[in-house]
């Protein structure tokens, strides 16, 4: 069974930063993809970062590209999401997912068939 615990949540002032962490447990991650998603109250759930776990590559959405950075270390089974240049629209519940249908880099939430439960961030001006 996978299991996702992510970390890291909190309150930040607009213009910071803060780092969160998803551990995986469960599965063998090398021929899959991660991601990091976002939910904001009212809105949809959005795709915001992806990595493929064997070859480290990435995929960002446009409203996160230059500002946030995803990651992973294989040793730990731990992926992260440095997220810098915090803005308002930021403010949502995080989750980390992983697409063990699969290692593509997609930034949609149906493709993903495991998730935590989520990390609330908020940011504040």
């Amino acid at each position: 069974q996978v299991q996702l615990v992510e970390s890291g949540g909190g309150v930040v002032q607009a213009g910071g930063s803060l780092r969160l962490s998803c551990v995986v447990a469960g599965v063998r991650l090398d021929k899959y993809a991660m991601g990091w998603f976002r939910q904001a109250p009212g809105k949809e759930r959005e795709g915001i970062a992806a990595i493929k776990w064997g070859d480290g590559s990435t995929r960002y959405s446009d409203s996160v590209q230059d500002r946030f950075t995803i990651s992973r270390d294989k040793a730990k089974n731990m992926m992260y999401l440095q997220m810098n240049s915090l803005n308002h629209e930021d403010t949502a519940v995080y989750f980390c997912a992983c697409d063990t249908n699969g290692g593509l880099l997609g930034l949609t939430p149906d493709w993903y068939p495991d998730w935590g439960r989520g990390t609330q961030v908020t940011v504040s001006s």
